[in-house]
């Protein structure tokens, strides 16, 4: 079985938001690069230290600053993610979890119940499993956050605000989403 997108997994997804294939193709191109799993086979994490921080009450800000502080950054891409979640589960296993985006929609942890899962446990089985499994947490989570009307509006300040909070500006989400939606063929 593969763990790939699947045709019919893109278009189930598609009508479910009313959007075209090509909407769902720009957001798993700007959100994980075009794929959900390393090459390993592991999901794409990235872990965000201040959700840690956060999470974990700032209890390990002081000691374990490179994974545990107020302010995002430390990332090292790709597998190392790895690396630096695995630190944190020796710490807080769920604040870890819940501090880490994951998969093709890059949907962190915390929003577990926005994607229609009963635990946390549960997102990461999905999470964990294929890339259609990626797919229907991304729906019930774009369902759920209301923000079906402004991808379907193509609205990508709007959709970018809600998908990635309000500092998505910074690192050009819209202009992304924009680029990425016309090179798989929107129009």
């Amino acid at each position: 079985m593969s763990r790939s997108i699947t045709a019919a997994g893109l278009q189930r997804a598609a009508d479910k938001l009313g959007v075209s294939v090509a909407h769902v193709r720009a957001v798993i191109a700007v959100e994980a690069g075009g794929a959900g799993f390393l090459a390993d086979g592991r999901p794409k994490i990235l872990f965000e230290r201040h959700k840690f921080s956060l999470f974990s009450g700032r209890k390990f800000d002081a000691s374990h600053g490179d994974i545990s502080s107020r302010t995002a950054g430390g990332y090292r891409g790709g597998e190392g993610e790895y690396l630096r979640l695995y630190k944190a589960l020796q710490l807080d296993g769920e604040a870890a979890v819940r501090a880490t985006s994951w998969g093709a929609f890059q949907i962190m942890g915390f929003n577990w119940e926005a994607c229609g899962e009963r635990s946390l446990y549960g997102f990461l089985m999905a999470v964990h499993d294929n890339e259609d499994a990626h797919l229907a947490l991304f729906v019930n989570f774009v369902l759920s956050e209301g923000l079906a009307p402004a991808l379907q509006k193509r609205d990508w300040a709007a959709f970018a605000r809600g998908y990635n909070g309000v500092d998505f500006a910074r690192n050009q989400y819209d202009k992304k989403l924009a680029a990425a939606y016309a090179a798989a063929g929107g129009v």
